[in-house]
């Protein structure tokens, strides 16, 4: 902040009226949401409260995402009877109109996703963004997406947004392919528990058999269904990282209803804890529970299985292959109504710290034991024996490896794994395991 001249008295002591606020740069941007967000400005009483407001309209202005820079400049005008006032300036320089990219995305199932991108930012001088998307993943998913979204009453922390898309996914644990098309739109919004996510999704898929070997039972649910569904999102990250993280912890609660309109009928819950505490020499422990259970409220109609929870491989429950765990047929993972994951983990650094303050900081050695299951809850029994199989034909299996960040992009991890329990039917991948993405248990 420049071209302010103040005495020795405390800030918070010495007079301050802001005579005019002025922001050079605007050319896209409408006037009016500018002044919205600068109006508290001329509130300040004093110099203190003026530097703590511009310096918060200038975090505001920068979290909108529609200038490259925010500078902020105070200058001291004399008034008639001697008083100091002050003048507010803010240079801003907005985003180009367009703009695009390529990038690299890692999913839940250790695949990386190519997204080549095309945005307008600041679409309509508000803070919207109109964004077209391309997805093209190893595995064979491609799809393309159309997005909207704007922040309400200026606020970035409160925004609506809206997709439409068509996605061609490929599932080969399960052994079928599917075509969506959808729209679904968005609210989201903070509150003292977390960060909420409010969902309407209206889907058509398409769900076909993915080769000659895929099984009869999941051939039975080929075909068309169309899903309307809502859903809701709590999320609380206090971590210090979301890749590798070293302290603090992560909640997620997401509750699903679908069948508003459609073919698609279910309630589904589902739930994530994790907890990591910082010991000594850098060492890092850290306790991962997992959990959720969905319900049909139509008992003669079976869920479908592009709707089921599944669960195993080097993201989830290692020692196992992707969505290895639980009920299969011929192979093919058909997931289950129910599920429960737990993880207890142990992160130091290399044996003698080689590259300390360097390279070798990326680099933790991993030790684990992880456990779970996904059961399909019996209608014919009793609550009790179905606690009772969910808790007794648990899976567990443990291990040690190299994990590697990249930055706050993902992680890699590298593990040798033995798994020490199994089910019949189970896809067990014993000895050498390798993971990248970003959501680890």
């Amino acid at each position: 902040m420049k071209g302010m001249v103040i005495d020795d008295s405390p800030l918070g002591e010495i007079p301050a009226r802001v005579n005019k606020i002025i922001v050079q740069g605007l050319n896209k941007t409408k006037d009016e949401f500018v002044k919205k967000k600068l109006a508290n400005i001329f509130q300040a009483e004093n110099v203190a409260e003026m530097l703590v407001l511009c310096q918060a309209a200038k975090i505001d202005l920068r979290r909108l995402d529609i200038f490259r820079s925010v500078q902020v400049n105070i200058d001291t005008a004399k008034n008639v009877d001697g008083d100091d006032k002050y003048n507010v300036v803010f240079d801003v320089k907005e985003k180009r109109w367009f703009g695009g990219g390529v990038h690299a995305t890692f999913g839940g199932d250790n695949n990386a996703t190519m997204v080549g991108s095309l945005q307008m930012p600041n679409t309509f001088g508000r803070a919207e963004n109109v964004r077209l998307e391309y997805n093209k993943s190893l595995k064979g998913d491609h799809g393309g997406v159309f997005r909207f979204s704007k922040p309400l009453n200026g606020n970035p922390d409160v925004r609506f947004s809206s997709s439409v898309y068509k996605m061609n996914l490929e599932y080969p644990w399960s052994g079928f392919k599917e075509t969506c098309r959808g729209l679904n739109m968005d609210f989201t919004f903070p509150s003292n528990l977390g960060d909420h996510c409010l969902r309407w999704e209206g889907v058509w898929r398409d769900l076909r058999a993915l080769n000659r070997t895929t099984s009869f039972t999941v051939r039975e649910q080929a075909g068309h269904s169309l899903k309307s569904s809502i859903k809701h999102q709590l999320t609380r990250d206090e971590r210090d990282s979301p890749i590798l993280p070293s302290q603090g912890s992560l909640f997620k609660m997401e509750q699903e209803f679908a069948g508003l309109g459609g073919n698609v009928e279910f309630f589904k819950h589902d739930m994530e804890l994790q907890l990591n505490k910082k010991l000594i020499l850098d060492t890092v422990v850290q306790l991962s529970l997992l959990g959720g259970i969905m319900k049909n409220p139509n008992p003669n109609t079976e869920i479908r299985i592009n709707d089921r929870f599944f669960l195993g491989g080097p993201l989830t429950l290692r020692g196992f292959n992707a969505k290895g765990v639980g009920p299969h047929s011929e192979g093919n993972a058909l997931g289950g109504d129910t599920y429960w994951a737990a993880g207890l983990h142990l992160y130091t650094p290399l044996p003698f710290r080689p590259g300390k303050g360097g390279f070798g900081d990326f680099f933790r050695t991993h030790f684990f034991i992880n456990a779970g299951n996904v059961y399909n809850i019996q209608t014919d029994k009793s609550f009790l024996e179905n606690i009772k199989g969910l808790s007794e034909e648990f899976r567990l299996a443990y291990g040690a490896g190299i994990v590697l960040m990249m930055g706050n992009v993902a992680r890699l991890e590298l593990n040798y794994v033995v798994p020490l329990r199994a089910q019949s039917g189970d896809s067990v991948n014993p000895g050498l395991q390798f993971g990248i993405g970003v959501t680890f248990m």
